[in-house]
């Protein structure tokens, strides 16, 4: 009977999500397809950011450190929240403002060259399937805990359902999905935090606060000052205008929205990491103390709801995961269609669609493959931080900031922040002590001096070289 009422809590729920992307339409031009044809409203930007950025890394993942670390995971995860705030006021406005821009390899290509753009479109589609093989990782964990179905089985059933929906509805369909998502979860963790606290907390606030002080200490005691530095560097930069979070800035309708849904998102951030590391601390009275911290949330919700919220709290973990995962598969798949094939090839609007279409089902593959080797949902997108930090965040920010940049100078710090960064996360991960993050931004930012000393500014006539695509 248990296992009968999960089938069809989850079954009926899949329906309803699929139900909710047919109704938002299937995008039938490639403007639709990729930003929802630049119409949308403060309410829909807002509500799929927090629904893309709370996803398992900032809701099951933070649980799990709050479990291991108490509160010293709340003041590396506000460093994210800053940085959203400081997009929205300084960034996302710049990027909205840019004509005819779909991506920030657009972006990037309008400042620089189209050189610039196909290194900045590579990087980009390569993190979007690295980032969505650490959500299709998390999803395949909430799955298996329901089903008890092998994990790579449960990976494919995540990414199908998304990838479904995604590739067909396009960015309209992802971000009215994500807000229907947001609703949910934004209202039930939270309720499900206030009944461990009211009902399930023997000792009430003096255990919590014992519980909190006794994981902080502990947490600060395994972690040396020059990772937690890295960790703050990772979580300010790591995630900024990653290309789901750049296509909603593109995709909103006026640039004051473009800036009030970053500030926004960056102030609801703050009180949900502050609920999740809540749950974390909580569950150390509750479930044992060696449980895996990608399995915390999940341990806490079976060991403290009643069958049906159970089952209703696990749909809201599952559509968590198909939230987050869903932005990243249609940006990735518009990175594709629009800064790797377009420089080559003059695509007419129906095939630029169906590119992007072909390009979402290969970077779901990728991802649901990807998924079999991500170590831990903190730990991988620590991972994508570590390179997309350095990658493309020097080259992005200072083009938007300078007249006239130089493309030598953009190809150079994208290039040297990428190689670093690989470098030292991958091949010689105990050269230095600091995190890779640090020496990779330092490097990207060395190249990028380089480039602008030795290379001569592009000027007009180069420019609208590029925006003709010659």
């Amino acid at each position: 009977m248990h296992t009968v009422l999960t089938i069809f809590v989850v079954a009926a729920y899949a329906v309803v999500l699929t139900f909710v992307a047919v109704r938002a339409r299937a995008a039938r031009e490639f403007a639709e397809f990729s930003l929802a044809k630049r119409a949308l409203p403060l309410a829909l930007v807002f509500g799929s950011l927090a629904a893309t950025y709370v996803g398992p890394g900032f809701s099951i993942g933070f649980v799990g450190r709050g479990f291991k670390s108490g509160f010293l995971f709340l003041g590396i995860g506000l460093a994210y929240a800053v940085q959203n705030i400081l997009v929205g006021l300084l960034v996302a406005p710049r990027l909205r403002a840019l004509k005819n821009c779909h991506t920030l390899g657009d972006a990037i290509g309008q400042k620089y060259d189209r050189k610039c753009q196909i290194v900045a479109g590579i990087i980009s589609v390569g993190l979007c399937a690295g980032f969505a093989a650490v959500m299709a990782k998390a999803g395949g964990d909430v799955l298996h805990d329901i089903f008890k179905l092998p994990h790579w089985s449960s990976v494919i059933i995540v990414v199908g359902v998304t990838a479904l929906y995604t590739t067909f509805g396009g960015l309209r369909a992802s971000v009215i999905t994500d807000a229907f998502q947001f609703t949910a979860f934004a209202i039930l963790l939270p309720v499900m935090l206030l009944l461990v606290l009211l009902f399930h907390l023997d000792g009430g606030a003096a255990t919590f606060a014992g519980e909190a002080s006794a994981a902080t200490a502990g947490g600060l005691r395994s972690t040396p000052p020059i990772e937690i530095i890295g960790l703050v560097a990772a979580f300010l930069l790591g995630e900024t205008l990653i290309p789901p979070y750049a296509n909603r800035a593109l995709a909103s309708r006026t640039t004051r929205i473009s800036r009030n849904g970053f500030v926004l998102a960056g102030v609801f951030s703050v009180a949900w990491f502050m609920v999740m590391i809540a749950l974390g601390i909580s569950a150390r009275t509750i479930i044992p103390e060696g449980t895996g911290e990608d399995h915390v949330l999940l341990k806490l919700v079976e060991s403290i709801m009643p069958a049906e919220g159970y089952m209703l709290l696990l749909v809201v973990l599952v559509s968590i995961v198909m939230s987050s995962l869903d932005s990243l598969l249609n940006a990735g798949a518009v990175a594709f269609a629009e800064d790797t094939v377009k420089p080559f090839v003059k695509l007419t609007d129906r095939t630029a669609l169906n590119i992007g279409r072909c390009a979402t089902l290969v970077i779901a593959a990728i991802a649901a493959a990807g998924a079999l080797v991500v170590p831990s949902i903190i730990d991988g997108l620590l991972i994508c931080y570590t390179i997309w930090a350095p990658a493309i965040l020097p080259a992005l920010i200072i083009g938007l900031w300078v007249k006239r940049p130089r493309p030598l100078a953009g190809i150079l710090s994208m290039a040297v922040g990428t190689l670093v960064a690989i470098m030292f996360q991958f091949i010689f991960p105990s050269a230095i002590e600091a995190p890779a993050i640090i020496p990779a931004l330092g490097a990207a930012l060395l190249a990028y001096l380089l480039g602008h000393w030795l290379a001569p500014p592009l000027g007009g006539a180069g420019l609208e070289k590029i925006k003709s695509g010659a």
